[in-house]
């Protein structure tokens, strides 16, 4: 579908509207989506300021031009790609730290800047941004909210919807709304700001955010523990969140994937499921690392190395390489999907016996790794992409396992939002009348349905892209 875009010339400077080929095609897909399933917008616009957002999305409306906001591109589920053409608002040019105001722990900021960035200004003043996603020296503030991110330290601070609290967003017709406040809490209304966050760029353009801080700690310590099985591993990380050990991150890794953070990294450790984790504290950080030692003891840990300082880095540098190092593992297959499972903590260790289950009977290499302290699994079933039937398989597998997650209470997405990708498990998870009242409201804010359309809802083109 190609639509006239000529009336934007006359918004915006030439410099701030693009249509060659290369920046076409640069919008039409992100991390989760291949090059041949990408649709190129009819043109890309890169508005600096709001009202330059609200003429175009004033003028996009009238005329029925769809319009889909874009920063990084680091998103894994489609949720920045245009399916009907139009416009790709590329909001990375609204980079600004505005004001950081050290006695509120608070800062704003406009939604292309880098998460890094926002840690770099606030931390001369001894302050950090702490739900940080792993992606947040690569990814947006704008992004993280569009989709409710959050990484390794939501087990202790929570997710990016947690820290957000005050909002300037346009909505579809151009007109600007600035929901939530400066204050730490409010009970006016409704809850207009907690509702565009994680709305994935279908109800409004967010423009400018106030987040809050907190005070970096004085001691941090990390530690990497060994286990001799799975179930032992899941344990210690269950046992030590439902114990109250004070974690900052803790994350698991199951033997396939440890297996190939060493080959990728070129350690030396044994493939062993694996658990990561680090301690913030401002007193008493040895007391937690003694605490956590002694419950991963009660589940056979045969290694727990804890360091500080500089070797906190190279101690990291398996999990965080971990997406690089599985789709380094075999030139011959590939990752399927990202699978971003989430569950109580008490079934976490169900649904990974039986997503490794579900590998051994059909035979397919099945990574599980993830944030385990908040329930968060992430897997992906690695898969060679000439083989229908393997394929076909391997959607099984991804789809029984987002089936079991929704049985025990938990979510087809912790993190990365629905997209394209997860907009057939909306209904499983919400039902009929939670998905018509969330559509309801998208009518009412976007009645043209203007804003990234066929997004999040299932519909005619709900099946994930192969």
């Amino acid at each position: 579908m190609t639509h006239d875009t000529a009336f934007l010339d006359g918004i915006l400077p030439d410099d701030a509207v693009a249509r060659s080929t290369a920046s076409l095609d640069a919008h039409a897909t992100d991390w989760g989506t291949e090059s041949e399933d990408g649709v190129a917008p009819d043109v890309v616009v890169y508005p600096e300021t709001t009202d330059a957002v609200s003429a175009v999305l004033s003028a996009a409306d009238e005329r029925g031009v769809p319009v889909t906001p874009y920063a990084a591109g680091t998103s894994l589920e489609g949720n920045p790609v245009p399916v009907e053409g139009g416009i790709s608002m590329d909001l990375t040019r609204m980079d600004e730290v505005l004001a950081v105001r050290p006695g509120d722990f608070q800062v704003d900021v406009q939604p292309g800047v880098l998460g890094s960035v926002v840690d770099e200004a606030v931390g001369e003043y001894g302050l950090f941004f702490p739900p940080l996603p792993s992606s947040g020296d690569i990814s947006t503030i704008g992004g993280m909210i569009a989709n409710d991110a959050s990484g390794m330290g939501t087990v202790k601070y929570g997710e990016v919807a947690d820290w957000v609290l005050e909002l300037e967003a346009v909505l579809a017709d151009g007109s600007v709304v600035s929901p939530g406040s400066r204050a730490i809490k409010s009970s006016s209304g409704y809850n207009l700001k907690d509702l565009l966050v994680g709305s994935e760029g279908t109800l409004a353009v967010i423009t400018r955010a106030t987040l809050k801080l907190a005070g970096r700690p004085q001691q941090v310590r990390a530690g990497r523990a060994l286990f001799p099985t799975l179930d032992d591993a899941v344990g210690a990380v269950t046992d030590a969140v439902q114990s109250g050990v004070d974690v900052a991150k803790i994350e698991l890794l199951d033997r396939d994937s440890a297996r190939m953070a060493n080959a990728y990294s070129g350690t030396d450790l044994p493939d062993r499921p694996t658990v990561f984790v680090e301690f913030h504290a401002d007193h008493g950080v040895a007391e937690e690392v003694e605490f956590c030692t002694t419950v991963f003891a009660d589940h056979d840990a045969e290694r727990f190395a804890v360091v500080d300082g500089d070797e906190m880095d190279d101690l990291w540098a398996a999990r965080e390489e971990l997406a690089v190092a599985i789709e380094a593992w075999d030139p011959d297959l590939r990752p399927l999907h990202p699978g971003d499972v989430t569950v109580p903590i008490g079934d976490l260790g169900a649904v990974v016996r039986r997503a490794k289950e579900l590998a051994a009977e059909r035979d397919q290499v099945v990574p599980c790794f993830g944030h385990a302290g908040d329930g968060n699994l992430h897997y992906t079933v690695l898969v060679d992409p000439d083989d229908d039937e393997a394929v076909a398989r391997a959607e099984e597998t991804y789809a029984d396992i987002v089936a079991l997650a929704l049985e025990r209470g938990g979510t087809a997405t912790g993190e990365h939002g629905i997209g394209l990708g997860k907009r057939e498990y909306l209904v499983a998870e919400h039902g009929e009348a939670g998905v018509a009242a969330m559509r309801s409201l998208k009518t009412a804010l976007d009645p043209n349905d203007t804003l990234n359309p066929e997004k999040i809802f299932p519909g005619e083109n709900a099946d994930r892209p192969q």
